[in-house]
């Protein structure tokens, strides 16, 4: 885990790895008397300057829930918008190379549009090489979905069932070779994980806040952070 300092505040230990479900941007539209679609246009501006914040820091891994397996479901008018936001935001992440922030896109991409597959990968190649912070973005994703994925890989691979360990699963899972989540932000006023990592999460410190996703800005981050520098991680033990 890093170290970081910020002006008046005193040095804390980093999570190697933060996961956040980016909820409330509906609701915190209706209190505005705005469309749904406004708060998802918010939303997605603040998830940037979250992402920025997190490389400015020295974060190494962020992994955001954008859109959810269940979340088709939603209406009709109000998928295609948040479909539309994440193409326009595919679309100007060239704007962001050099940035150094290394993407990539975790979830079952083959159901979308073939034009939002080809500038996913146009995004992940082009920042493949990036050293900074290790932004992964969950695109139509569900953890149980990703577990039936895996394990339908594994009996693909013809490995036999007893020689099948935890490491086995979890190198067959979208986030293979990356740390699990050690910190779990949920913002919103919600108390649940929502199907979100539900493998990588056996250990993850967890951390919700009334704010909703919108109104989510760096000193809230850093007030989490505080928080889990509070906690006594035994992972089992004593």
């Amino acid at each position: 885990m890093a170290i970081f300092k910020k002006k008046n505040v005193a040095e804390r230990i980093l999570p190697d790895h933060i996961a956040i479900i980016m909820d409330g941007n509906g609701r915190w539209a209706k209190k505005r008397s705005l469309p749904r679609t406004a708060g998802h246009a918010a939303g997605s501006k603040n998830f940037k300057d979250i992402a920025r914040y997190c490389n400015k820091i020295g974060l190494k891994y962020l992994t955001v829930y954008a859109f959810s397996t269940e979340n088709w479901k939603r209406p009709k008018e109000e998928v295609d918008n948040i479909m539309k936001i994440f193409k326009e935001y595919l679309e100007d992440a060239k704007n962001f190379k050099d940035e150094n922030i290394q993407v990539q896109f975790i979830g079952d991409r083959s159901v979308l549009d073939e034009d939002i597959q080809r500038l996913m990968k146009e995004s992940e190649d082009a920042s493949c090489d990036a050293t900074g912070l290790h932004l992964n973005i969950a695109i139509n994703y569900g953890g149980r979905d990703e577990i039936v994925h895996a394990v339908k890989n594994i009996v693909d691979s013809g490995i036999d069932a007893k020689d099948i360990t935890e490491k086995t699963i979890t190198d067959s899972l979208y986030t293979a070779g990356q740390p699990d989540p050690d910190f779990i932000i949920r913002p919103s006023g919600e108390y649940r994980l929502s199907n979100y990592l539900i493998w990588q999460s056996a250990y993850a410190e967890y951390w919700f806040s009334d704010i909703l996703w919108p109104d989510f800005k760096p000193k809230d981050l850093d007030r989490a952070i505080e928080e889990f520098n509070k906690r006594n991680r035994r992972f089992g033990g004593v």
